[in-house]
């Protein structure tokens, strides 16, 4: 089979490459890729920029999320049969969507929405998963509770606001001026042009913030959060907290401890929960986000669909910044 490839971190391009078919463990199914997105993770792991926390042998097959077909069932898969049709964010220890084939542990897959192409379904796990489990599962958004979610136009962004929405919230996010009719379509009640406006000098008394940024844009969510509520970055330094949970050895949590210093003591200062999130595939959470989208409740935002051949054209254009929405690579163009 055919599969874009690193050799090392820090490869420019990707390799085209003739690769083995994988092998299919018990609980697993192979997967005829239809389609697969974009990610940052996927750029950043392409630069080196996540050996802190993910170890991968080379060479390397880069991307997370897809949406296909099975054409082979392990022994003890019960979930799935031959001819389904599924999407999913694979566990990060089995990467490699960017390729013709995949085998996939069966808890990380659910069927694919039956009003979706390949190409739209493929756009939705990574970033729904990371947007519920932060919304529903760590933050526990009630009805009118105030969240601002960063870059509402952005992948996560996109798909966070339909979320928060859709649980009662009041949402916030940043744009550029470009971007508003999109955010608001979504259901952003407040949209912050991000050029002509610090959102810390604007909003307050904010229950939740969604922090998509990192650095000087994390500092500034705790000057609108009130006491008692909380911060999730997606960007940001881990912390010690993290580390541990993640089950880094003592060494990486107190160099994470040493380099999230200065976030924690916002924390303390002003009484605000602080946290790091890194997503976990879920098949079941998935199936939640496929009710959802089959109930129109959730719509996915997809800005460039390019062709299997031209993936690293897919990364360049994710290095830019300037996607609305989610970047698409498809197998059927």
């Amino acid at each position: 089979m055919k599969a874009f490839v690193i050799q090392h971190y820090g490869q420019k391009k990707l390799e085209l490459m003739k690769v083995p078919m994988p092998a299919v463990d018990d609980n697993e199914v192979l997967v005829e890729i239809r389609a697969a997105s974009v990610n940052p993770i996927d750029t950043s792991t392409q630069r080196g920029g996540m050996k802190f926390l993910l170890h991968y042998d080379m060479p390397l097959i880069l991307g997370s999320d897809l949406a296909g077909v099975v054409i082979k069932v392990g022994s003890s898969v019960t979930n799935f049969q031959i001819g389904d049709e599924v999407f999913g964010r694979v566990n990060k220890n089995k990467i490699g969507t960017f390729a013709d084939y995949l085998a996939v542990d069966q808890s990380d897959l659910a069927l694919k929405p039956i009003n979706l192409t390949f190409e739209q379904s493929a756009s939705m796990p990574l970033v729904s998963l990371t947007a519920y489990q932060i919304l529903h599962d760590m933050m526990k958004i009630q009805p009118h509770d105030q969240v601002l979610i960063q870059g509402g136009s952005g992948g996560l962004g996109t798909v966070a606001i339909q979320i928060a929405k859709r649980m009662g919230a009041h949402v916030a996010t940043t744009t550029s001026a470009k971007n508003e009719g999109l955010v608001k379509s979504l259901g952003a009640d407040q949209i912050i042009d991000y050029h002509h406006e610090n959102f810390a000098d604007s909003l307050h008394d904010f229950n939740f913030v969604i922090d998509t940024r990192g650095g000087k844009t994390l500092r500034d969510a705790f000057k609108i959060v009130r006491r008692g509520g909380q911060i999730v970055t997606i960007s940001g330094i881990p912390n010690y907290k993290f580390g541990k949970t993640y089950g880094l050895p003592l060494w990486k949590q107190m160099l994470l401890s040493v380099a999230s210093f200065r976030n924690t003591v916002l924390a303390h200062k002003t009484s605000v929960k602080f946290d790091f999130w890194f997503m976990k595939p879920s098949g079941q959470q998935l199936m939640v986000i496929k009710q959802w989208v089959e109930h129109g409740s959730i719509v996915p935002v997809v800005d460039r669909v390019y062709g299997f051949g031209d993936t690293q054209q897919a990364l360049d254009y994710s290095n830019t910044g300037h996607a609305r929405g989610k970047i698409v690579i498809s197998h059927q163009i």
